[in-house]
């Protein structure tokens, strides 16, 4: 029987495009469920794409310190993540989420002062 030769997958190696990159970044948010350290770690991947010596030098961070913000063992500040994501070019939207918890409050009727 011949022995089946793999390789690491490295999700890094298949980010070629800016549009893919913000996909991969939007299933990653999709995914998380609250998981700070996964988004920094997906950003992770994203930096080493683009290049992290580029990445860090747009982000105004040092290598080294990029490398931790995004290894996924922490949670970066919010800062590091909108300097970074400011380097790789990403945009962040908010949408509203369907069916949440919390209902919106109706407008006050106007009050007629006349009437009073």
């Amino acid at each position: 029987m011949r022995k089946t030769i793999t390789t690491r997958y490295d999700v890094s190696e298949h980010l070629r495009t800016p549009e893919e990159m913000a996909a991969y970044l939007e299933a990653c948010l999709e995914e998380a469920e609250g998981d700070a350290a996964f988004i920094a770690k997906a950003l992770g991947d994203i930096a080493r794409a683009k290049g992290m010596t580029q990445v860090a030098r747009d982000a105004g961070l040092s290598r080294e310190s990029l490398y931790k913000a995004l290894s996924g063992d922490r949670s970066p500040g919010f800062d590091t993540i909108l300097k970074v994501i400011g380097a790789l070019g990403i945009q962040l939207h908010a949408v509203a989420v369907q069916n949440s918890i919390s209902q919106p409050v109706a407008p006050a009727e106007p009050q007629n002062s006349a009437g009073r």
